[in-house]
């Protein structure tokens, strides 16, 4: 039996060894913090069971006046603008861990059912692979002791941790990564979110809708700068709408503690002060003390592993899946890597990585939903595409609900009409983009688009229209 040992237990380590125990293989995951990776325990299931909560508060806040809901408490006349609805962050912090806690219960659960063992551990490569074509893993337990497992194939998905500013490293108190924040007990009264990527504009959005004063500390020109200029625009105005003090290229030197204040200078030496800060300043590969190089495997400069479009390593029979590989930190990506990986070695039929059908989301208020070709490639002619632009606020769903932020954007080739990439910005975006991502992963037109049937009223109704005038502009010949 062809044997295969998984390091880290992901979405790119569970989701392939649940391939290959199905496919025949004797699977073994070695992970050391629990089924589910970063991803569950301390990432993307936490972080999204924190913005549910905010999305309510938000959707309360902005709404419930122009809906024309009553609220009746003890608000004196002169401040019946002040908030109604407050949060209890110990109870909503115990919440997400219990939801993280049972999600990665559940995984494990799968993963034993399907016949992979599980190894609490701390694995890494023995050297370079044998002759007889198979390669050591050592396993080290939390008790110190060793085992020696022998693989066909490795799969390494060890994920990533915050990275950290030698001058602002974290006290797990005040000064706080993405990994600590759900031990706070109160909600941070004056909270600094240092980074406006995805990390930092989530975070920041969230503890703002759950009533902490935020300032966010951007580097760039604007929030989340990856991202569709447009959409990352809209976003920042809703953040200055709500009173979000967002600080546009402005760079963090350090951050210490003053009592129970935190001061964060910037490197310009502007000092500003808060209760607590959160270092949300991007991520570093666990590529470091596994014998990787030592063992044939080709590391980035930024310590990310690198591999093809199957999951291959430099180095035979190793394969490596997620965020360790620096490709689209995203749980979809990391799952697909794995699978892909387990088809490739056990024969089964495979189709390569295409990062041009990969939908991802940005978990604000409103939220961000992307797939295929950007904006930034259609300007810089990567591509030859046309796109249109149609505001939310023409949307007949979108006026009931009270949505006054938020577009669909798609952009098709110039003489087929096939849909090469979108952009939805507005509640549910990651549900509302799935149909862009349907054409675009299956070639679909504009045509086919516009002529299929969409529930009237619905904002998914905008994605037709923009692909009926897409169409007809297509028809009239215009470039």
């Amino acid at each position: 039996m062809t044997r295969i040992v998984i390091i880290g237990g992901g979405p790119g380590g569970y989701e392939a060894a649940l391939v290959g125990a199905q496919l025949g293989a004797e699977v073994t995951v070695v992970d050391c913090d629990g089924l589910g990776g970063a991803s569950v325990l301390t990432d993307c299931v936490p972080s999204k069971t924190l913005i549910a909560t905010a999305e309510v508060m938000t959707t309360f806040d902005s709404s419930y006046e122009e809906l024309g809901i009553l609220v009746a408490d003890d608000t004196p006349p002169e401040e019946q603008s002040a908030r109604v609805v407050g949060v209890d962050l110990g109870k909503v912090n115990r919440r997400v861990k219990r939801l993280a806690l049972a999600q990665s219960h559940d995984i494990t659960a799968s993963v034993t059912r399907a016949g992979a063992r599980v190894l609490r551990g701390r694995g890494k490569l023995g050297g370079p692979q044998g002759i007889d074509g198979t390669r050591d893993v050592i396993v080290t337990a939390a008790d110190g002791s060793e085992e020696i497992l022998t693989a066909d194939a490795v799969l390494i998905a060890t994920g990533g941790h915050p990275r950290e500013i030698p001058d602002a490293l974290p006290d797990g108190e005040r000064i706080l990564n993405w990994t600590q924040v759900y031990d706070l007990d109160e909600l941070p009264e004056e909270l600094i979110v240092v980074g406006s990527g995805v990390t930092g504009a989530e975070f920041a959005g969230a503890y703002q809708a759950l009533g902490s004063k935020v300032t966010l500390v951007s580097s760039r020109d604007r929030v989340l700068p990856g991202e569709d200029p447009d959409a990352a625009a809209v976003l920042e105005d809703v953040f200055r709408r709500r009173g979000m003090n967002v600080m546009a290229r402005s760079r963090a030197q350090s951050a210490k503690r003053v009592g129970d204040r935190v001061e964060v200078t910037l490197s310009d030496g502007r000092v500003i002060s808060g209760t607590h800060c959160l270092m949300a300043v991007g991520a570093i590969p666990n590529t470091a003390g596994m014998n990787l190089e030592e063992s044939g495997v080709k590391l980035l400069e930024s310590g990310h592993i690198w591999t093809d479009k199957v999951s291959r390593t430099s180095s035979p029979g190793v394969y490596a899946a997620g965020d360790v590989t620096g490709i689209f930190a995203l749980a979809s990506v990391a799952a697909m890597q794995g699978r892909i990986a387990m088809y490739h070695f056990l024969g089964d039929a495979v189709q390569p990585l295409n990062l041009k059908t990969v939908s991802s989301n940005v978990f604000t208020d409103p939220e961000i939903a992307t797939v295929g070709y950007s904006q930034a490639d259609v300007d810089a002619g990567k591509i030859e595409a046309r796109g249109v632009k149609l505001p939310l606020l023409r949307n007949p769903r979108a006026k009931m609900q009270g949505i006054r932020d938020g577009f669909v954007k798609i952009f098709c080739r110039p003489g087929t009409g096939i849909v090469v990439g979108g952009v939805v910005v507005s509640p549910r975006a990651s549900e509302l983009i799935h149909p862009i991502s349907i054409a675009v992963d299956n070639n679909l037109t504009v045509e086919q688009i516009a002529n299929a049937f969409t529930v009237y009223p619905s904002l998914s109704g905008s994605i037709a229209e923009v692909a009926r005038q897409l169409h007809t502009r297509k028809k009239a010949g215009e470039a």
